[in-house]
C-alpha cells in the first residue's frame, strides 16, 4: 500500500503543478519534472496509477470542481488553497468515479497529504469537505 500512497502523492504534485503552473497536462503526466532516477526508483505500476488519477481527475475537472464547490460551507472556491485544491479534486474524482476504493481510505490518504504538504488547518478543511461529499455519494448510491 505504500506504493499507493507515494502514487497519490505524484498525482497531487503533478495536479497542483497543472493547476498553479498552467503545465500542459502531457507535461505533467510524463513525470520529467521529478527526475529520470527518481522515475525510474518510482516504477511503471506507480507512474501507471498516477497517470489515472490525474488524467480522470483533469477529464472530469467540471464535474469535480462542481461537487467541490457545492460542498464549501462559507468558503468561496476561489479561495481554497491551491494545495487543498489539488487534494480535493483528485480524492473526489476517486470517490465520484472509482467506487471501489473504500471512501475511508481516499478520506485517510487526503488528510495524509493534507498534513504532508499542505497548512496546519488543510487536513480538517479537507477532511470535512471530501466527508460531506462522501455522504452524498452514498445517499445517491446505497451499497
Amino acid at each position: 500500500m505504500a506504493s499507493r500512497r507515494k502514487g497519490r502523492i505524484l498525482a497531487f504534485q503533478a495536479l497542483y503543478s497543472w493547476e498553479v503552473l498552467r503545465v500542459p497536462p502531457e507535461r505533467v503526466l510524463d513525470f520529467s519534472w521529478v527526475g529520470a532516477e527518481k522515475q525510474a526508483a518510482l516504477g511503471e505500476e506507480m507512474t501507471a496509477f498516477s497517470r489515472l488519477l490525474v488524467t480522470g481527475t483533469i477529464e472530469h475537472i467540471r464535474a469535480i470542481d462542481k461537487m467541490i464547490r457545492s460542498h464549501l460551507e462559507h468558503w468561496d472556491f476561489s479561495r481554497v488553497n491551491r494545495v487543498d485544491l489539488a487534494v480535493l479534486r483528485m480524492s473526489t474524482y476517486t470517490l465520484m468515479y472509482q467506487q471501489e476504493v473504500p471512501a475511508s481510505i481516499v478520506i485517510n490518504e487526503a488528510i495524509g497529504i493534507s498534513k504532508e504538504f499542505g497548512t496546519d488547518d488543510s487536513y480538517r478543511f479537507v477532511n470535512g469537505v471530501l466527508d460531506s461529499i462522501r455522504k452524498t455519494l452514498h445517499n445517491s448510491h446505497p451499497v
